[in-house]
């Protein structure tokens, strides 16, 4: 289970980095990028593997993430830079979708590499604190302070000098808000994927002890 979630979420991160260039709006007043709307989905997956496999766990999780991102980020700088096929008519289109400015890119990737990182800090720490109680705590705290934290260093390297500084604080206020309700509706979803963990856990630690008595007793017969 825990390489399904890994899998899982290192697909999302490359997918949310994909729909940046999409604005969606809610209402009048809150507009954000649709790469929002799926990255938020990459905490809980890893608040779950940090519950259930370990900080390790997690911050391999997170680093073979920043990985992927650097991977695809050269080579779609490549398939954007490679020549175009006389029949191909949407070179334009291709690279306004797929190009990134720098200060993005190194937003983004800044913006990540910190929070991700906190968030496994912060849940790891209180977990020390709790036990295997008070889940729902450590995954809203973990998640809440560290996407405030991506929220705040991505706009503020990617948009700092193009937008006035109250531009910014509302881009900042409207994206938290959405990711502040977002970490309290997937609670139930991480309780069900941690007992789901926990319970293939015990099933294949359950099937190691039989096999090693059934093992032993045939080494000894």
């Amino acid at each position: 289970m825990r390489y399904y979630l890994s899998g899982t979420f290192v697909g999302l991160l490359i997918l949310s980095n994909i729909l940046a260039v999409k604005l969606v709006s809610f209402g009048s007043w809150i507009v954000l990028p649709a790469a929002a709307i799926v990255y938020v989905c990459t905490y809980p997956i890893l608040d779950v593997l940090t519950e259930t496999y370990g900080k390790e766990a997690a911050r391999q999780t997170v680093l073979t993430g920043l990985f992927a991102q650097l991977l695809s980020s050269m080579f779609i700088w490549l398939a954007i830079n490679l020549p175009a096929a006389p029949v191909y008519q949407d070179q334009e289109a291709f690279q306004t979708i797929f190009s990134a400015g720098f200060r993005v890119t190194l937003a983004s990737l800044t913006a990540y590499i910190v929070s991700q990182n906190l968030d496994v800090t912060i849940f790891h720490k209180l977990k020390e604190k709790h036990g295997e109680k008070k889940l729902w705590i450590r995954n809203n705290a973990s998640t809440m302070a560290s996407q405030l934290v991506d929220t705040v260093i991505f706009i503020t390297i990617a948009f700092y000098g193009i937008m006035p500084i109250s531009a910014l604080l509302v881009l900042i206020g409207t994206q938290y808000i959405f990711k502040f309700v977002v970490a309290l509706v997937d609670t139930p979803i991480v309780y069900l994927l941690v007992a789901i963990c926990r319970r293939i856990e015990a099933r294949k630690e359950k099937n190691s002890r039989l096999l090693t008595n059934s093992d032993a007793v045939i080494s000894n017969q």
